[in-house]
C-alpha cells in the first residue's frame, strides 16, 4: 500500500531501533486492565517493536501496518507468535470491524497520520469503555552524545522539527471529544547499542531524512564520523518511553 509516508528505503534499518520500555508497556495494559486473551490492534506496527512486547503478555495481535517492506519485518520478527495477525491498513483506514479490539495502540506511528480521522477509528473498532494509546521512545537530548548529534543535524538543517512526534498529545485527544481524562505514563530506558547499530539507526530516521533532503547522507556520514571517533563498539542510549492513554467514553 502507498502512502504519503513511505518507509520502504528504511524498512530494514528499522530493525535496529531500540524496543520500548518494557515497565512502560506493561504499566499501560496494566491501566487499561487487558487481562490474558486481550484483544489489541496495533496500528502502524512497522517491524513490530511494540508488537512483540504485546504479543509476549498473551493477548490476541492484530498488526497493521500498510508499508510492504515494513510489514514484511514484522511478520518475520513475530513468526513465533500465533496470537499475532497481520493486515494492510492506515490509521485512519484500518478495515477492522466495529466495537471489536480492548486496546489500540500507535508505537511511533500516530505522528503520521491524520490524529483526529485516526482517533475517530481509533473509537469506531475500540470496545465500549475501551483504550487508546499513543507513544514514542524520546532520546535523553541532555545526555552528552546525543547533545553532539543534535549539533551536527541543527548546523545543516537550522529549522529542524522533530513535529508532532515530541508534542504533548494531551490537547488533540481531548479536542476529539471522543475519549476521557488522557493519562500520561513516562519510563527512562538505557539501550546499549552497536556503534554500527546505532548509525544503522539513524539512516532508518524518517523525519531527519524528510527535512534534511539532499542533504541526508552528509549528516549521517558525519554523525556516523562523530560516533567512530569515540573509538568504542557500544555506546549507551538514554530514551523516555512516553505513553499517551486515553479511555473511550
Amino acid at each position: 500500500m502507498k502512502t504519503k509516508w513511505d518507509y520502504t528505503n528504511l524498512a530494514d534499518a528499522y530493525l535496529k531501533r531500540p524496543a520500548y520500555s518494557e515497565a512502560a508497556i506493561e504499566a499501560m495494559l496494566d491501566v487499561a486492565k487487558v487481562g490474558l486473551n486481550g484483544k489489541i490492534c496495533d496500528v502502524g506496527a512497522g517491524a513490530a517493536h511494540l508488537t512483540r512486547l504485546l504479543a509476549a503478555h498473551g493477548h490476541e495481535i492484530k498488526a497493521i501496518e500498510p508499508n510492504d517492506a515494513m510489514r514484511a519485518n514484522g511478520i518475520k520478527r513475530t513468526s513465533a507468535f500465533p496470537n499475532v495477525k497481520w493486515e494492510e491498513g492506515t490509521g485512519e483506514q484500518t478495515g477492522e470491524e466495529n466495537q471489536f479490539f480492548d486496546l489500540v495502540t500507535f508505537g511511533s506511528s500516530f505522528n503520521v497520520c491524520d490524529r483526529n480521522k485516526a482517533l475517530y477509528e481509533a473509537a469506531r473498532i475500540l470496545v465500549r469503555k475501551g483504550w487508546f494509546a499513543c507513544m514514542w521512545n524520546h532520546r535523553n537530548l541532555e545526555d552528552e552524545i546525543q547533545m553532539r548529534i543534535e549539533t551536527i543535524i541543527r548546523d545543516r538543517i537550522s529549522n529542524y522539527s522533530y513535529g508532532s512526534r515530541r508534542e504533548d498529545q494531551t490537547s488533540v485527544i481531548e479536542k476529539s471529544q471522543l475519549f476521557g481524562p488522557v493519562i500520561h505514563l513516562s519510563s527512562k530506558i538505557n539501550h546499549l547499542q552497536k556503534v554500527s547499530d546505532c548509525i544503522d539507526a539513524w539512516r532508518s530516521h524518517a523525519t531527519l531524512e524528510r527535512q534534511a533532503g539532499s542533504s541526508f547522507k552528509a549528516v549521517i556520514d558525519e554523525i556516523q564520523a562523530f560516533l567512530t571517533s569515540l573509538n568504542t563498539e557500544t555506546i549507551r542510549v538514554p530514551y523516555f518511553t512516553k505513553i499517551w492513554l486515553a479511555q473511550l467514553r
